[in-house]
């Protein structure tokens, strides 16, 4: 799709600058770490970029909403931080560059109290190491 290259061009401004870029584009399956078809196109244009950014390492961080228990969101962050690294790897980014972290709840950007804030808060956040 034509907007492809708008992603690549602003993850990697929102990384060089502050060092941190949200994935809002990265859906996953409800409580699962199994990632949607329509993630692929963002996360491709990930790969694209870290080809450009050979010096680049990357922290893949998981967030959920505050549905479930705090120890549930807890690991499914950490699985999805896991499936967006898989992913990566997969399509030839060396696994020594992607670190993963999952902090669950704990780091909301919106209100858990509206499904739209709950859908912010579900979110993958890549942070330059």
């Amino acid at each position: 799709p034509h907007w492809s290259g708008s992603v690549g061009a602003q993850l990697r401004k929102e990384l060089a600058a502050s060092g941190r870029a949200r994935l809002y584009g990265i859906l996953f399956d409800t409580d699962s770490a199994k990632l949607k078809p329509e993630s692929l196109p963002t996360l491709d244009e990930v790969v694209k970029l870290l080809a450009a950014e050979p010096s680049w390492s990357l922290l893949i961080e998981g967030h959920t909403d505050s549905t479930s228990t705090a120890a549930h969101n807890q690991a499914l962050s950490e699985q999805r931080a896991g499936a967006v690294k898989d992913y990566l790897a997969g399509k030839g980014v060396a696994a020594s560059r992607l670190g993963t972290a999952g902090f669950g709840s704990s780091r909301p950007v919106a209100d858990n109290a509206t499904e739209l804030g709950r859908s912010q808060n579900r979110r993958v956040e890549l942070v330059k190491k």
